[in-house]
């Protein structure tokens, strides 16, 4: 399944979800964006699954790889 990947860390928290919302936008339906976050981004999957119809949140992972880097994996259908 192709990827794209997008660090968020060092982008304004004013702008991390329009910044997300387009590079998920941007996809082909089979791809994930991975996503590199500084914490959890919990709200953000919730909005996504509200929001987002395209986003398939049964296939949703994120992994904490240290106490301020989460990876997680937003799937398109």
């Amino acid at each position: 399944m192709p990827e794209t990947t997008l660090d968020v860390r060092e982008i304004p928290p004013s702008d991390r979800h329009p910044r997300i919302h387009d590079a998920f936008a941007d996809l082909e339906s089979g791809e994930s964006l991975v996503l590199i976050n500084d914490h959890e981004p919990k709200p953000l999957f919730y909005e996504m699954q509200a929001e987002v119809e395209s986003f398939d949140a049964e296939g949703y992972t994120v992994e904490q790889r240290s106490p301020n880097e989460f990876v997680a994996t937003f799937p398109k259908q």
